[in-house]
């Protein structure tokens, strides 16, 4: 089974994108937010979660595409709540990955609910399952510039794999780096990579929140 598919876009019919590939064409079921991110015509690379289902005597294969691993991270997250399948976890997926993510976070129900096919119990039960977890779908945002880190210390294994994920999340390596160095400096408790997520993100929350402060006075 495949995990990523490149191809040609033969047709984009919203939450359906057919992508020829040498003259195979898949149809890949993207999510509202994923869907505006792939061009109408052109190349396009997409990460694929593929999913089996059985219909009587017979199953049959569904693919769901996303713009990057992070994104298809999200979407298996979603799915390791038990009221939450794959159709209605991409039919919820209609806002930003971190906007989802800060409510979930921050156990705002009226927000969840507010997703398409996810009522109250399923926005329970979302934030019962991934409240704490979440780190890091909030950090898919625009870094702050920063200056270079002294790389001649090496990080400690879990730092290491914290800086993977936020280079997915498109941060440039000495962003990242400095980021990291930064918030284990300040917070030397941390020990693994989703406290150091978790903690980067309270970081740069709370440094957002002063500098917003200081505009309105």
């Amino acid at each position: 089974m495949f995990s990523r598919i490149s191809g040609s876009v033969a047709e984009h019919g919203g939450e359906v994108v057919r992508i020829d590939v040498g003259g195979l064409v898949y149809d890949i079921i993207v999510p509202p937010s994923i869907a505006a991110k792939v061009p109408t015509s052109g190349e396009v690379t997409l990460e694929i979660y593929p999913h089996f289902a059985l219909d009587g005597n017979a199953g049959r294969y569904s693919f769901f595409g996303f713009s990057n691993a992070i994104e298809r991270e999200f979407f298996e997250a979603l799915l390791s709540v038990a009221s939450i399948g794959p159709k209605s976890a991409a039919r919820a997926f209609s806002a930003p990955m971190a906007r989802i993510a800060r409510a979930i976070d921050e156990a705002d129900a009226a927000f969840l609910k507010s997703l398409p096919g996810i009522g109250q119990q399923k926005a329970r039960d979302i934030v019962a399952k991934l409240q704490g977890k979440v780190a890091r779908f909030l950090l898919i945002q625009d870094a702050p510039e920063r200056g270079a880190v002294d790389d001649t210390q090496p990080l400690p294994e879990f730092a290491t794999e914290a800086l993977a994920v936020l280079l997915q999340l498109a941060y440039k390596r000495p962003e990242a780096e400095a980021m990291i160095a930064e918030t284990l400096e300040r917070a030397p408790q941390v020990r693994d990579a989703e406290m150091l997520l978790a903690e980067i993100y309270r970081q740069r929350a709370s440094a957002s929140s002063a500098q917003a402060r200081k505009v309105y006075t």
